[in-house]
């Protein structure tokens, strides 16, 4: 199969001056989770949510935080993208993002734009049904955080690991999971000055093994439970991939925490299965 086959197409874009408020009001129309930036008839960069949701983290004090939403689309998005040619196999797209580290690819021939392959069209190529292996094949690590952890700590986190982080109870119990798209799509407007502080109770052991008691955390902003998705789809290691993956498209996810008796085994995603067709 080449790209033209599984890409999608027309491509929704935006503009070098549009804002970062319309380029996240167009990937929620849209459902998509990145749009070419297109000036005048040439592919100058590509916005993704991740682009949206990292720059929540700011150096400056709360109080003095601004939404980014003014911000335009030139300045967050990633100049002159990696793309293929309409005839590039499926399996040299995987590779490219594999490679480069990236969920999509825009398409281009003879100079113009045709269309964006994306993970998720990947996921629908035979080269994946034609996958044979489990969950437990090719899951990987999870990250794990608490319910209580601050909006900037999620943000390093998951910019840091650049991975989705799964939220958990004081008793290590699955609550729930933040992705780009809950960092990117979260309305967070800032602290308005002289709002009282939040006040969280937050298990602890003052030493290994020793008995837990209670702490109390003053909460600046937005925690991790503010951010999260539950419930949390899961699935067993023995799982075939196949229907990992159908259990995805049909919930419009790109990932399924491993759960075995209760415990937290890893984490499947889309990336862990487009590196499965790119080997």
């Amino acid at each position: 199969m080449r790209a033209s086959d599984v890409m999608s197409a027309p491509v929704h874009v935006v503009g070098p001056n549009d804002s970062a408020a319309h380029a996240r009001n167009q990937m929620i129309r849209f459902r998509c989770s990145r749009l070419p930036v297109v000036d005048e008839d040439r592919l100058a960069g590509i916005i993704t949510k991740k682009d949206l949701g990292y720059r929540l983290r700011q150096a400056e004090p709360t109080w003095r935080r601004r939404p980014i939403d003014r911000v335009p689309a030139s300045l967050l998005m990633t100049p002159d993208p990696v793309s293929v040619a309409a005839d590039a196999s499926t399996r040299t797209v995987a590779a490219a993002m594999v490679e480069y580290g990236i969920s999509g690819l825009p398409v281009v021939e003879n100079c113009t734009l045709v269309g964006i392959v994306t993970k998720t069209d990947l996921l629908g190529s035979v080269s994946v049904e034609r996958l044979e292996a489990t969950v437990g094949d090719l899951m990987g690590d999870v990250v794990t955080i608490s319910r209580y952890h601050s909006l900037d700590h999620v943000v390093d986190l998951a910019s840091e690991r650049d991975d989705k982080l799964v939220v958990v109870n004081d008793d290590g119990t699955l609550a729930g999971i933040i992705t780009e798209s809950n960092l990117a799509f979260y309305e967070y407007v800032g602290r308005v000055p002289g709002e009282p502080d939040r006040e969280v109770t937050m298990l602890r052991r003052d030493a290994p093994g020793g008995q837990k008691t209670l702490r109390y955390v003053r909460d600046v902003s937005a925690i991790a439970e503010d951010l999260m998705s539950q419930p949390v789809e899961t699935t067993p290691q023995g799982a075939p991939i196949a229907e990992a993956v159908r259990r995805m498209r049909e919930k419009g996810i790109n990932s399924l925490v491993v759960v075995e008796d209760g415990d937290i085994k890893g984490i499947i995603t889309r990336d862990d299965i487009i590196k499965g067709v790119a080997t």
